[in-house]
């Protein structure tokens, strides 16, 4: 009996180093890394404000492949606010769409300017609206480009990121059903269009038109391209990628963290992929900005990082193959989308229906189980739109998924409560075979298989508990739908950390303990982790306490671990495990009592308050 306590004792001491180091490396070790990274990042933007730089065109070579463009500096450019580049060049064509806000900057022809109508940076909803997109030289600049380049060793004029472009309708406005045309001449012959659409939500439609009034064939290769001037704050949690990525034929989904990026250029690493098709983008947690090409056409495209003195310029885009205009009034056509908004899913997947691009909905990272994250995503929507709150629906789906699996819940208590009936006869065989482990063993397994119990089928409603719990947190974690999604009371936002903090007397007390070194991670802890815990310590309850006090000790500990553990986790999360442990405990209760076991669970909870008899005491 004492070498199975000890052995006990061991596993739980295990078990709590695996679950304090998972915290510490999945938790508290990013949340000190991105403390640090937005730090570096404030001020690689603040350098990046003072010193900015343009990108040339991107190089066609004459196999068809690509040299990214390099980082030239531009001392005109240099812009302490987004508001103050906007207002630098205000030759510009206004978006006013009902998702979007913005503008097409004249110099460039390119898109640098959209904010999000229907999304604000906090719960206040007179808080500023998302913005997207930026001018370059700007904090964080941030634009999409479109344009035409020749092959290296032609000495074809094609417009570049200083171009400054004519407005065809001069005071148009780009917006739904009416579409924006700009025009360049380059004084040799050849004429440029570019002509923007926009939609309701999120895409843009690019038309590019050359035409040729040489006397010459002119080959000319249409490009689209992304870049994003510093780097951005990421939440980098593991659950959720943050960065460049694309989708590129059989390629498949090709994905980059900004560090991978700044690695690949100091190896001198290309992430080049010719001859596909698809996409590419960088996304951020809830938006997103992708350039996507014809499905039907091929396209050379790269993922790329360009080092400048004081920031790093990252850049996906592609170039399709040559577009050949034909003399004496040729005209060549290229057509390409944009997608810039919020990743909401139902626009993504009516995008990849109605356009056949290729698998857009991956802007959203369902994870390494997306076959449990996509159909629990799509039953909590399904919830939400019958009960009007996510709260409601997160609480309906943990009923939904105890009902689905109570057959084998219900085996499982069953098998416990067998366990616990012949509990005198099992103590007797470890005190009559105390010295001899294999025959203890024998007579156990004999035992069992007299009552038909199963010893290991207490583990089945926690393993259960494992896809669903992490699929769950990935939905509320990665979802835009939950963002700002309220509960009840003080759950304002269910993506977000329950916001009260009994450290600070839940606001009375004027300080931010969360800023303290090393020990931060551990002082905020609401009201919501608090229930959590406690729902827990009484599921533990359900049973006697071990008779080994260390190991009573370890388990009475676990309940406090999981507490904090989970006090900067969503709420919705913590709020699905409070009530999962509720069912938990009513389910199992009923369960035991229902085959003959003796769950006192009252008196075990009062036994834990009382205070053991000193000579007790002494001898253990």
């Amino acid at each position: 009996m004492q070498s199975d306590n000890n052995r006990n004792m061991i596993i739980a001491i295990v078990l709590s180093v695996v679950v304090l180091f998972g915290w510490q490396f999945f938790v508290a070790g990013p949340q000190l890394q991105q403390a640090q990274k937005r730090a570096e990042i404030q001020a690689q933007q603040a350098a990046a404000a003072t010193t900015t730089q343009t990108l040339a065109a991107p190089t066609v070579n004459a196999d068809g492949t690509v040299t990214p463009a390099a980082a030239v500096p531009a001392a005109d450019q240099t812009f302490v606010s987004r508001d103050a580049a906007i207002a630098a060049t205000p030759a510009r064509v206004q978006i006013d769409s009902p998702a979007l806000a913005g503008s097409i900057n004249l110099i460039g022809g390119r898109l640098d300017d959209l904010q999000l109508k229907d999304y604000h940076e906090t719960v206040d909803p007179s808080s500023p609206i998302i913005t997207l997109l930026a001018p370059s030289g700007a904090p964080g600049g941030y634009y999409v480009e479109q344009g035409w380049v020749a092959s290296g060793s032609s000495a074809v004029k094609a417009p570049d990121a200083n171009t400054v472009w004519t407005v065809d309708q001069p005071g148009s406005k780009l917006s739904v059903g009416t579409p924006v045309s700009l025009t360049w001449d380059n004084g040799a012959g050849l004429v440029f269009h570019r002509t923007f659409a926009v939609d309701e939500n999120y895409l843009f439609t690019v038309t590019q038109t050359v035409d040729n009034t040489t006397a010459a064939d002119v080959p000319l290769y249409p490009y689209s391209r992304i870049v994003r001037q510093g780097t951005p704050h990421v939440q980098n949690f593991f659950v959720q990628h943050e960065g460049p990525l694309g989708i590129l034929g059989t390629n498949n989904l090709v994905s980059k963290k900004y560090t991978d990026l700044q690695n690949d250029a100091k190896d001198g690493k290309t992430n080049r992929y010719d001859n596909t098709s698809g996409w590419l983008g960088i996304t951020d947690k809830y938006w997103a900005t992708a350039i996507i090409a014809d499905p039907a056409i091929k396209i050379n495209a790269q993922l790329t990082d360009t080092k400048s003195a004081t920031a790093d310029v990252y850049q996906t885009s592609f170039v399709e193959s040559a577009a050949v205009v034909a003399p004496a009034g040729g005209t060549a056509t290229s057509k390409s989308f944009v997608f810039a908004g919020a990743k909401k899913e139902a626009i993504l997947d009516a995008y990849q229906k109605t356009y056949g691009f290729d698998r857009l909905d991956l802007l959203i990272d369902w994870g390494w189980l997306f076959f449990f994250t996509k159909p629990m995503f799509y039953l909590i929507t399904f919830l939400y739109s019958v009960l009007g709150n996510f709260g409601l629906a997160i609480l309906s789906v943990t009923v939904i998924v105890k009902a689905l699996f109570f057959p084998l819940a219900s085996r499982s208590y069953k098998s416990m409560a067998a366990m616990r009936r012949v509990q005198p006869e099992m103590k007797s065989i470890q005190d009559r075979f105390k010295d001899d482990r294999p025959a203890q063993q024998t007579a156990m397994m004999e035992l069992y298989k007299k009552e038909k119990i199963n010893p290991l089928s207490g583990c089945w409603p926690v393993l259960i508990q494992v896809p669903v719990f992490f699929s769950l947190y990935t939905v509320i974690f990665i979802s835009l739908e939950m963002r700002h999604a309220p509960f009840f009371g003080w759950i304002v936002d269910l993506a977000a950390p329950d916001p009260t903090n009994i450290f600070t007397l839940f606001g009375l007390i004027p300080w931010d303990p969360t800023t303290l070194p090393f020990l931060g991670n551990f002082l905020h802890l609401g009201v919501w982790p608090v229930i959590m815990g406690i729902t827990m310590w009484v599921q533990m309850k359900l049973n006697p306490p071990p008779p080994d006090p260390t190991q009573a000790m370890i388990f009475n500990w676990m309940p406090v671990i999981f507490t904090f553990m989970l006090g900067t986790f969503p709420a919705g999360l913590v709020i699905y495990w409070a009530w999962n442990n509720t069912l938990s405990v009513t389910q199992q209760y009923f369960i035991m009592k229902r085959h003959g076991a003796d769950v006192n669970l009252l008196a075990n909870i009062l036994a834990t308050f009382k205070r053991k008899p000193a000579a007790e005491t002494k001898a253990s």
